[in-house]
């Protein structure tokens, strides 16, 4: 039909810039900067990295917003929902995905030395009682721009 426009490419953007805005947040408070970007139904919950800040190494941006929008559901259930992440997430992040119920996950670089989705290993490959749907690339280039200039300027 002329004139229909597919609007899913364009939440999808709309919420990977949030999760951009995110990380470029944590990059400011000197954290890695990876953000995130949880939706469910009317639901939107926003975070970054806060391992330093909180001194805890399970501070993922990923783990971040399914702990807030599991607490603000009422649920540790979050089936139907969206997970917007500038980076592919780690092991313990894709476990967190899975036991979550997440339905879609949304990310933007493929990380080399971590990445439990496609690079270093292939998490939902395995037999798990839930995988997401998966879209990869969305703002990767900025995302890796990102990460990029953060480590060069620490050394």
């Amino acid at each position: 039909m002329p004139g229909r426009i597919d609007c899913s490419f364009y939440k999808e953007r709309t919420f990977m810039k949030l999760a951009m805005d995110e990380a470029k947040k944590a990059a400011e408070l000197g954290e890695i900067p990876i953000g995130a970007v949880l939706v469910a139904g009317d639901l939107v919950v926003k975070g970054h990295n806060t391992v330093i800040k909180d001194s805890d190494p399970t501070a993922h941006a990923e783990i971040v917003v399914i702990r807030e929008a599991a607490k603000r559901l009422g649920n540790y259930r979050l089936i139907g929902s969206s997970l917007y992440v500038t980076l592919e997430p780690c092991i313990m992040c894709v476990g967190a995905i899975v036991h979550a119920r997440i339905s879609r996950l949304i990310f933007g670089a493929f990380d080399s030395r971590y990445g439990a989705v496609g690079s270093m290993v292939k998490a939902f490959d395995m037999d798990f009682n839930h995988r997401p749907e998966i879209i990869s690339g969305v703002f990767a280039e900025e995302s890796s721009l990102l990460l990029s200039k953060f480590f060069k300027a620490l050394r």
